[in-house]
C-alpha cells in the first residue's frame, strides 16, 4: 500500500474510501495522532486514484462520497469519528437557487397534500396538454414520503455535482428540457395521472454518465454502481412487478434527454474550441 494523504476527519475519509471502492479501487485508513487518519491505496492503483484524491481534497463534502458510503460502506468501522456533524443544513444552504427552489416547492406541495389539499392542488398541477405550465409542473408533485425523499436526494446530489463541474446554466437546461420531454412522454404513452421528479433525476444520471464517458481524463461524475442500480430500477419498472406505481416512460425519456444533452454540449464545446 502507498500513502496517498491524510485527513483530520475520519468520517469524511471513510466516505472517500467507500467512493474508491465503488469505482473499483482498494484503499485503507490507518489511525494516526490527534484524530488524523492516513489514506493508503494499492500500488497498482496509485496513479489512477491520485486525481480522485486531488478532487476530494478540494471539496470533501460532495454528496457522491456520502452516497458511496450508503451504497458500499460498512457499518462496522474500527475508527472513532469523535462526533463530527453532518452539517446537512449548511450543505443545503450551499446549493444553488434552482436546486433549493425545486426542493422546497416539492416539499411544500407534498405537505399541502397531507394537509388535505390534494384534489385542488393536484388538479392545478396535473399535466394538461392545453396548459403549458403543466408541462413542467408534475415534476414537483410527489405522492408518498419515499417518493419525494428518493427523488430529492438524487436531485440535490447529482444537480449539485453538475453545477460545480459544468455551471448553473447546464443544470437549468437539463431540468427544463428533461421535465418537458419526460412529462410529455408519460402523458402520450400512459395518460395525465402521474407526477414526480424522477424523469429529471434520470436525465441528471444520463448527463453525468455520458459526460464522464466523453471526458475520461476527469473524475467520474457518478459511480458505476449507481448507474447500474438506476438502470436496473428503470428496467424492472417496465415489468410492473414493484409494489409502487412508476412513471416508466418519464424515466426513459428523462434518461435519453440527459444523455442527448451531454452529447450535444460536448460536441458544441469541441466545435467552439476548434
Amino acid at each position: 500500500m502507498i500513502e496517498l494523504g491524510s485527513l483530520n476527519n475520519p468520517r469524511l475519509a471513510q466516505g472517500f474510501i467507500d467512493y474508491l471502492k465503488s469505482e473499483g479501487f482498494h484503499g485503507e485508513l490507518k489511525p494516526a495522532q490527534d484524530n488524523t487518519v492516513i489514506i493508503s491505496v494499492a500500488a497498482e492503483h496509485f496513479h489512477q486514484v491520485k486525481p480522485l484524491w486531488a478532487e476530494f481534497a478540494q471539496n470533501p463534502n460532495q454528496e457522491k462520497y456520502l452516497q458511496a458510503s450508503w451504497q458500499v460502506g460498512s457499518s462496522h468501522n474500527a475508527l472513532h469519528y469523535q462526533g463530527q456533524p453532518l452539517n446537512l443544513f449548511s450543505r443545503f444552504k450551499a446549493l444553488s437557487w434552482l436546486n433549493q427552489s425545486v426542493s422546497i416547492i416539492s416539499i411544500i406541495v407534498y405537505i399541502a397534500f397531507l394537509a388535505g389539499g390534494f384534489e385542488s392542488i393536484y388538479s392545478a398541477l396535473q399535466f394538461n396538454a392545453t396548459r403549458p405550465i403543466t408541462w413542467i409542473a408534475p415534476a414537483v408533485v410527489h405522492f408518498s414520503l419515499m417518493h419525494i425523499a428518493f427523488n430529492l436526494v438524487w436531485w440535490m446530489s447529482l444537480g449539485d455535482t453538475i453545477e460545480k463541474q459544468y455551471g448553473k446554466l447546464t443544470l437549468v437546461g437539463v431540468f427544463f428540457i428533461s421535465a418537458l420531454l419526460s412529462n410529455w412522454a408519460q402523458y402520450l404513452m400512459v395518460g395525465p395521472n402521474f407526477g414526480g421528479l424522477s424523469g429529471v433525476v434520470y436525465a441528471l444520471l444520463g448527463f453525468c454518465w455520458i459526460s464522464s464517458l466523453l471526458n475520461p481524463q476527469k473524475p467520474a461524475l457518478v459511480s458505476r454502481s449507481t448507474i447500474g442500480f438506476m438502470l436496473i430500477w428503470l428496467v424492472v419498472g417496465f415489468f410492473d412487478v414493484l409494489f409502487i406505481g412508476m412513471a416508466n416512460w418519464a424515466h426513459l425519456a428523462g434518461l435519453v434527454s440527459g444523455m442527448a444533452f451531454a452529447l450535444t454540449a460536448h460536441l458544441f464545446n469541441v466545435k467552439t474550441k476548434a
